[in-house]
């Protein structure tokens, strides 16, 4: 089958609508994450994510809002947890990633049967994405694109002085637990796509390619965002041709981008012509 033929396919059309749907999230809360440097915290919450998935499969719940109530949860109460400080930030980040997969593990052996349908969420599934769930990742979207855009110069303020934004009267705890749970649905849309494996992939490399050539917190998730999509797509192609798993594809793709980017901005700046000075 041609590609074109391919993309007349409503499947295909799914998988392309979920793919910018995650994109946009990806662009504007992966910014966030690698502008607070938040990948490892990141991380947990999207290990966590599991046992929402687990729990929506032994209740027998839709899996996309259970899971993302569920890691919103997860998300607030590891903010909390890391804003007391008595213990090592990072400690309580594995701790909180290691309850929640096993969390999620006893769920899914307790539950009646094998779903193996389940396998899709750790390694993503895009190409099979309901109807259902579009529309709860449009209005996850919305929500998160709604509370950025009204927050925006308090967001701005915080993630690059949290201390000058704290003495102008911005409510910064607020802000960080708004941001966790933010982070939380992301990572819940971006399972669809790549899966839980690589989800910190998906939700990091876009924004580290972007603020090479970007200078405004705006455009890095514009930029962010356009990465994100770019990298699905060629991701989905790559996946098509070859007959491989679609996450692991799209996390390839962009994998082999930012390496190559990268070492062509070092060559270009090595093979630059030096001024010497008189």
């Amino acid at each position: 089958m041609h590609i074109t033929d391919l993309l007349q396919q409503t499947f295909m059309q799914h998988a392309l609508l979920a793919a910018l749907l995650v994109s946009l999230a990806c662009g504007i809360i992966g910014a966030l994450v690698v502008v607070n440097r938040l990948t490892f915290m990141a991380g947990g919450i999207a290990h966590t994510a599991y046992g929402g998935v687990g729990l929506a499969v032994f209740l027998g719940a839709p899996v996309l809002p259970t899971a993302g109530l569920f890691t919103a949860g997860a998300a607030t109460l590891l903010g909390a947890l890391t804003q007391k400080r008595r213990e090592r930030t990072d400690t309580l980040i594995g701790v909180i990633w290691a309850a929640g997969m096993a969390f999620g593990i006893i769920m899914i052996n307790l539950t009646p049967g094998y779903n193996v349908g389940l396998m899709s969420y750790l390694f993503g599934s895009i190409l099979t994405v309901p109807v259902y769930d579009l529309w709860i990742m449009f209005g996850m979207d919305a929500v998160i694109l709604g509370l950025v855009l009204y927050y925006y110069r308090d967001i701005l303020s915080f993630s690059f002085d949290p201390d000058f934004a704290q003495s102008r009267g911005i409510p910064v705890r607020w802000l960080y637990y708004l941001l966790l749970i933010m982070v939380a649905e992301a990572v819940v849309m971006m399972i669809q796509v790549v899966g839980l494996i690589l989800v910190i992939a998906l939700l990091t490399l876009p924004p580290s390619l972007a603020e090479r050539h970007t200078r405004t917190l705006a455009g890095l998730m514009l930029a962010a965002g356009l990465w994100s999509f770019l990298f699905c797509l060629g991701g989905l192609i790559f996946a098509y041709l070859f007959d491989l798993s679609s996450g692991a594809s799209i996390i390839a793709v962009a994998c082999t981008t930012y390496i190559g980017y990268v070492g062509l901005q070092r060559l270009m700046r090595h093979l630059r012509p030096r001024t010497i000075p008189i």
